[in-house]
């Protein structure tokens, strides 16, 4: 951990309940803000007025934007794995066709605008601001994290054939959700999410004992 990880960690630690709470109203603020209209076209004016606080608040939580951003990626990670947190180890077929109907679901309710939280912020930030493409590395890595620790599930207890890689069918998997967000966001259609979910789940399908011709 670097030294300026350290001084957040220690920053947070020091909060007051109610400075944790003014902190959390500002990084929710600006989390919607920058999910709407790209980190780009979000002022810290705008984020003062969405927030209700003033201008000496935010830097004095946050020092500057590029520290907020980072918050708000921080957040965003932990807000799309606590979305898919109740349907529990995404371990068994079910499991995961509940996953995908659930990220299709979830594009319903935004009415397609937005995208991926987390990719989206990746898309903008990757050429522009290197500790931001880190964190949200590490967040996609603990999403996969989620992901490959089902399908590993399922190859051990013999729910996937040996030929099969849980891992990569794990980085198949989310990689194809954040291309099917992107076209759907594109297109303000379900159609291209649905469509690349149901044919990767279908592949993962067909390395099942049950499902496969032979057991390899």
């Amino acid at each position: 951990m670097s030294q300026t990880s350290h001084a957040e960690t220690a920053g947070l630690q020091r909060l007051t309940r109610k400075g944790q709470a003014t902190r959390d109203r500002i990084v929710e603020a600006a989390a919607g803000l920058m999910f709407r209209q790209g980190v780009a076209g979000t002022t810290t004016e705008q984020v003062q007025a969405a927030a209700g606080v003033s201008a000496s608040q935010i830097f004095h939580y946050f020092g500057d934007k590029r520290a907020l951003v980072r918050a708000v990626i921080a957040q965003q990670t932990e807000a799309v794995l606590a979305a898919q947190q109740p349907l529990g180890r995404l371990d068994s077929m079910e499991a995961l066709r509940a996953w995908a109907d659930l990220f299709v679901s979830i594009e319903e309710q935004l009415e397609y605008v937005g995208g991926c939280p987390i990719g989206s912020l990746g898309s903008e930030l990757a050429e522009t601001d290197a500790a931001a493409r880190r964190d949200v590395e590490r967040g996609f890595a603990r999403w996969e994290e989620a992901i490959r620790n089902g399908l590993r599930a399922m190859y051990a207890r013999g729910d996937l054939r040996r030929s099969a890689d849980p891992d990569a069918l794990a980085l198949a998997l989310l990689t194809a959700l954040e291309g099917g967000l992107l076209m759907t966001k594109i297109r303000r259609d379900p159609a291209p999410l649905r469509a690349v979910l149901d044919v990767v789940l279908a592949h993962i399908e067909s390395l099942t004992p049950r499902r496969g011709r032979t057991s390899q």
